[in-house]
Formats: C-alpha cells, structure tokens, sequence
C-alpha cells in the first residue's frame, strides 16, 4: 500500500516534469509565477491575498496539465486530423486561457491598490 502510494507520487512528478520540458506554455506561466511571487514579496501582500494568489497558479498549472494530458490521448486515438479532435483539443485550451485570464484579473485586483499606492 505505501509502495503503491509512493509510486503515484513519483508519477505525478515525472508528468510534472514532462509538462515543463515538453510544453511551452507551461514554461511561460513558469515564468510569470515567478515574477508574480517575486512581485508578492516585494509589495509584502496579505495572508489571504497570498493563499488567492497561491490558488490561481495552482489552477493555471492544473488546467495547463490537464490540457496536455488531453492533447496526448487526443493524439493517441486520432493521428491523423478530425473535426472532433479539434475540438477537444480547442476545447482543453479554452479551458486554460479562461483560467489565465482568471488568474490574471485577480493578480490586477490584488496588485493595483499597492503598485498604485508606490506610485
């Protein structure tokens, strides 16, 4: 049972792996977490503004995983071009950006009032 639970953890961080060497927009949302937290600790954010924070990033890469997850079995299943696979892979996508565009609403309402009182 511990094995078992053990071998998940480590699947889990082999797809995490190959999300970041294998997906160029994860390596760009890489990137802006890193300027978002750096940001965070500069402008010394609240607690709560740090946990909203913390769960956009986390559905951003969530929502960026599963897209992958979903254009490989896309692939897998229909090599060669359908309508149907398109939209699934257009469909994962959507889901991806609607997090972003999320993420990136409350990082301008929680940064604004500080970038705007430094000013």
């Amino acid at each position: 049972m511990l094995k078992a639970r053990l071998n998940s953890f480590r699947y889990a961080f082999k797809g995490i792996a190959d999300l970041f060497r294998h997906t160029p927009n994860a390596r760009i949302h890489l990137f802006v977490t890193c300027c978002v937290l750096i940001t965070g600790f500069f402008l010394e954010i609240s607690r709560i503004e740090w946990c909203t924070i913390i769960l956009c990033i986390a559905l951003v890469f969530a929502a960026e995983a599963a897209n992958t997850a979903i254009e490989y079995l896309t692939d897998l299943v229909s090599p060669e071009y359908h309508q149907l696979a398109g939209k699934t892979k257009d469909a994962a996508a959507a889901a991806v950006l609607l997090a972003a565009i999320g993420a990136a609403i409350v990082g301008i309402i929680i940064f604004a009032p500080y970038i705007m009182r430094q000013c």
